[in-house]
């Protein structure tokens, strides 16, 4: 019963957020075509609220999660054949997603995400947004130390955060077993604001209403084709991945064939595209590695560990498109070092989030590393949020699918996989032959 009831929420939240967003959209136009002010005024107001109690998470988010990510690194080690396996493991993960990453980044330059519409942050936060410069080498280096500690925190400098957070963590990770209380508090602050987001998530409804309600009272239906081209180049970006990356990962490098391969793994596939959750499909996930052949020791650590690090849909992928959508529909050009970093960030990230990656964190961890204001980095994302269901399904599917490709590249580098349950149908095994 608690398994459905898992099951049954996501799938019922998902149904409501794009029932606002659909309801938000009719009643923005509303708004607009029939000049009901008051209407496009109380839509705003909702999503200015909804915006600001999502702004409120981004900096303790953002330190927290890479100081406990980059501790909880230390539980990777073991004996020499395990910390082999871990390293090559961590080696494919990264490798993967800068795959991932730049293929995320050419379909956003080529598509031109979220042009076409210029969207300005409510003038409670406008100030925030005024006087940023993006443009320069110059501009990172500057901003990247802060005069002192606390100023990066109040100031809401997110790159100075993530800067002193890298180095917090570092340090920390360093002196081992004497900073553990330290991490412990880092981990304890980040599961409070974890649950005091799991609050704010369950108004992204209202939310969602309210954001893009304003949005089409602001623009009209020039809002829709933003949003359409970013679900289409998510949905394409991850295909590509799915049905063409990994089966040349499995062909050329783990000399598997891809159709035995996904023989097995469609069922685990749909049930991730369906369930949207990677950590939910883990029991589907590392039985299906060791029924391609995987050994099961080697799949018990290679798939849960993926599940919380191995996301080239919603760590890689998806933080590259939709930070260039963000970017371009509050009229901020890119600079070449922040392509830098957004590469970095996925490739990096991810394995610095250990444990706790998700595509709110990565999205909003690689926004405020290329030094977007947190007005635009809350806005942004609940602006894409109310697609999210549906993007969701997709970078799913790829996550958990690249989580069952990696164990088998690796198993086949160290000759442990097994030809045999490699060529057995996957009748034979359901029905236990």
């Amino acid at each position: 019963m608690s398994f459905v009831r898992a099951y049954n929420q996501p799938k019922v939240f998902g149904i409501a957020v794009v029932g606002a967003l659909i309801l938000g959209a009719l009643l923005g136009f509303l708004a607009k075509t029939a000049n009901l002010g008051w209407l496009a005024a109380t839509l705003k107001t909702v999503g200015d609220i909804f915006t600001n109690l999502l702004q409120l998470a981004v900096i303790p988010l953002v330190f927290t999660a890479i100081v406990v990510g980059i501790n909880s690194l230390r539980h990777l080690g073991g004996t020499r054949v395990a910390a082999r396996l871990g390293g090559k493991t961590l080696l494919w993960f990264a490798t993967t997603s800068l795959i991932a990453v730049l293929i995320g980044i050419a379909i956003g330059l080529i598509t031109h995400l979220g042009t076409g519409v210029h969207v300005v942050p409510s003038a409670a936060n406008a100030s925030s947004v005024a006087g940023k410069a993006h443009g320069s080498w110059s501009t990172l280096v500057n901003d990247l130390v802060p005069d002192n500690f606390f100023a990066a925190f109040a100031n809401g400098e997110i790159l100075q955060v993530v800067f002193l957070a890298v180095l917090i963590g570092a340090a920390a990770y360093a002196l081992g077993e004497k900073a553990e209380p330290f991490v412990r508090l880092n981990q304890s602050i980040f599961d409070v604001i974890g649950k005091v987001l799991s609050w704010v998530i369950k108004l992204a409804p209202l939310g969602v209403l309210g954001l893009i309600g304003h949005a089409f009272a602001s623009y009209g239906n020039e809002f829709v084709k933003p949003l359409l081209v970013l679900l289409i180049a998510v949905y394409a970006g991850c295909l590509l991945i799915l049905l063409g990356v990994y089966p040349a990962l499995l062909r050329f490098v783990g000399r598997v064939s891809p159709l035995a391969f996904f023989r097995k793994a469609w069922p685990t596939i749909e049930f991730a595209f369906v369930s949207r959750s990677s950590s939910a499909t883990v029991p589907l996930s590392r039985q299906t590695v060791v029924d391609v052949g995987v050994p099961p020791g080697y799949a018990g650590f290679a798939v849960p560990l993926g599940s919380t690090t191995k996301m080239d849909g919603c760590a890689a992928l998806y933080p590259a498109l939709a930070s260039i959508f963000i970017a371009n529909l509050f009229g901020i050009q890119l600079a070449v070092w922040q392509y830098v970093v957004i590469v970095l960030v996925a490739v990096f990230g991810a394995l610095a989030t250990a444990g706790t990656t998700g595509w709110f964190t990565m999205l909003t961890l690689t926004l405020g590393a290329i030094n977007l204001p947190p007005a635009v980095v809350a806005t942004g994302v609940a602006i894409v949020y109310g697609v999210d269901p549906i993007l969701d399904m997709m970078r799913t599917a790829t996550n958990v699918t690249g989580q069952m490709v990696v164990p088998v590249l690796v198993a086949r580098s160290e000759s442990l996989l097994d030809e045999e349950a490699l060529r057995t149908p996957q009748f034979a095994l359901d029905s236990g032959v």
